[in-house]
């Protein structure tokens, strides 16, 4: 990777370095790394993967029966295959997805085994890479971690690191006074530390590299935020303990919460985390065991494992940089010896929401592109079977769009019965002259079979609320908790068919490498895109529901395709909705809020604090610069 040049005008407050090596690995050659003390193998693991997986695949085999049954009237046609095989791909997912909450319940009512023991102080740096950011969030945020990490007094010694690779000069430059204010507000026994790279070459990667190579060696494990991270002194503290107490792990991941979402999408994402999330993770977390994932931020790295066995390559004959870093560093973690898992319990790791539709497309859009890398990087020689999967998992999750809008466009041209069939009018066949009659109660039946597997995580997720009151309590009380609910699945039931159709763009342009060339649109939830933005953004599934409520107008499209058509064709409206600040509106200030909304936690109020403290320091240094 090349090397990072400071521009001399920004400050360089960075300690004494202390470089580390960090060797690129070869993806087509096995690692093990000597200085790994290996993972023992746990039976109790493979039980939990049977338990998983087994009812997964059952289903879909269940699915497959009952889909073949339907269409072996006269046998299989090569159509009629390929229709069967997508159905069972899309619905192992749901399924994969049902099984791992119910794991997640198991786990739940278990004991947890968390020895009590005391543990050996690590040396932690904590990095915040920074590019293009807003000052006063970033530094505001680490102002109040480094303060909740003070009143707690941990065992462990913590020093700050904000890595920026920021290219727009007047953002730099706030950065820098941003930096004066924090530094001057920081407790004393906490080092902070700030440097502007020249170059952001390799992006987040090559931050992180960088620091590695100059400075890893003076600190035994470093934790990774995202510039909207937010972390309580508890989570911080119960990440290096565990770090501490277990010499074999190599990355363990926190399980980050939704936090100060404000818009109709940030609240609907942020209320399903918190409310279905648990359990998924719990679940995740006992089936993976130590060969579990990364997800780029608030997590602790052991630094020196991850020197040794995580510098990433370029790939391709063109030297592509790898985009979803996080997952293939885990792999190589495991693939070494070292143990990767999750910590999911109890709140304290929080990160921050996209505000609108399309800011979350647009980040989507990256991790599209950078998980369909991981098809290629599936072959890579030692990884661990777990470590394929989350590969494959990572691609399948954006692959299996484009499945569903085939199965959906397939359903629509097939149309309501011979007469009224889109295939038969346009070419005069009818590919399916041997099919029982398809009824509203059998399609009844379908709907209800894949919208119940959806929604079965979400109900079982609200029961679990439900039962305790103290949870309810927390929600803003039973009737808040079940108009937050019911907004919720509609607005997501009303954007999962807009999401299918940028995800399938997405991976198109993807595959095509053609880039979208959107501009961002961060921070415009308050003004919202304007028409042309919206329109430019929304056509294709705007065109698409309009075609399928033409459709179903004129009698060839199935009246069960409404809700999709309906959503479809009002996809701009909606995009222009999820931007809407609920918190404007006091009537609605409360829907899908969470307990971090209802009562928000001392780590959250001191951020608020700092960032208004910092943010009036900028304004009072940029204008005196000015001047």
């Amino acid at each position: 990777m090349t090397n990072i040049v400071p521009i001399r005008r920004f400050p360089d407050d960075m300690p004494q370095e202390a470089p580390l090596a960090l060797p690129e690995q070869n993806l087509r050659a096995p690692f093990r790394d000597p200085g790994a003390p290996g993972r023992a193998r746990e039976r109790s693991r493979w039980l939990w993967r049977i338990a998983t997986f087994l009812p997964a695949i059952g289903a879909t085999l269940m699915i497959v029966a009952l889909f073949t049954d339907f269409f072996v009237m006269d046998g299989l046609s090569p159509f009629e295959v390929l229709l069967i095989s997508l159905i069972a791909f899309s619905f192992f997912w749901i399924a994969l997805s049902v099984a791992m909450t119910a794991a997640g319940v198991i786990r739940a009512v278990l004991p947890a085994r968390r020895p009590e023991m005391p543990v050996k102080p690590l040396d932690v740096a904590i990095l915040i890479p920074v590019h293009d950011e807003v000052p006063e969030d970033v530094f505001g945020n680490a102002q109040a971690m480094l303060e909740d990490v003070a009143a707690r007094r941990p065992n462990h010694r913590f020093t700050l690191f904000i890595l920026s690779d920021t290219r727009n000069d007047a953002v730099a430059e706030a950065e820098n006074h941003a930096f004066a204010a924090l530094k001057a507000a920081a407790p004393a026994e906490t080092p902070v530390h700030y440097r502007r790279f020249a170059e952001n070459t390799d992006r987040k990667i090559g931050n992180i590299a960088q620091w590695v190579r100059r400075w890893g060696g003076g600190y035994e494990a470093m934790l990774v935020l995202d510039a909207d991270s937010l972390m309580t002194a508890e989570a911080i503290t119960d990440l290096a303990d565990a770090m501490a107490a277990d010499p074999g792990a190599g990355l363990i991941q926190s399980t980050p919460r939704l936090v100060s979402s404000e818009t109709v999408l940030a609240r609907v994402q942020q209320f399903a985390t918190t409310v279905y999330g648990p359990l998924l993770s719990l679940g995740l977390a006992a089936w993976t065991g130590r060969e579990g994932n990364y997800w780029g931020h608030n997590a602790i790295i052991r630094t020196r494992a991850f020197a040794a066995c995580a510098g990433l390559p370029r790939i391709g004959r063109d030297g592509r940089l790898i985009m979803s870093h996080d997952f293939v560093e885990a792999a190589l973690l495991c693939r070494a010896g070292w143990g990767v898992s999750m910590l999911p319990a109890g709140p304290g790791s929080y990160e921050e929401a996209p505000e609108t539709l399309i800011d979350y497309v647009k980040r989507d859009a990256r991790w599209c592109r950078g998980n369909l890398q991981h098809l290629r990087l599936i072959a890579t020689r030692g990884l661990h079977p777990v470590s394929r999967f989350h590969l494959f998992q990572g691609a399948m999750s954006y692959l299996v769009s484009p499945v569903w809008l085939a199965l959906l466009l397939v359903w629509a041209a097939i149309g309501v019965g011979e007469e009224k069939s889109l295939i038969v009018y346009f070419s005069g066949n009818d590919p399916r002259p041997h099919w029982p009659e398809l009824t509203g109660a059998k399609q009844v039946t379908v709907l209800i079979l894949m919208y119940g597997m959806l929604l079965a995580p979400k109900l079982v997720g609200v029961l679990r609320a439900a039962l305790e009151a103290p949870a309810l309590r927390s929600f803003g009380g039973p009737v808040q908790f079940a108009l937050s609910f019911l907004a919720e699945v509609l607005l997501s039931v009303a954007y999962s068919p807009i999401l299918m159709i940028q995800q399938t763009r997405a991976v198109v342009t993807g595959i095509l490498g053609v880039e979208m060339g959107w501009s961002s649109y961060r921070g415009s939830a308050g003004r919202g895109p304007s028409l042309w933005q919206l329109l430019r953004f929304h056509w294709v599934e705007t065109l698409v529901g309009a075609g399928l409520v033409t459709g179903i107008v004129l009698g060839f499209v199935t009246l069960w395709l409404s809700p999709i058509a309906l959503s479809l064709a009002a996809a701009m409206p909606l995009s222009a909705l999820s931007g809407l600040r609920l918190t404007a509106y006091p009537r609605f200030a409360n829907l899908m809020a969470t307990p971090e909304d209802i009562a928000p936690p001392s780590v959250l109020l001191r951020a608020r604090a700092a960032r208004d403290r910092i943010g009036a320091a900028m304004a009072t240094g940029l204008g005196m610069a000015a001047e």
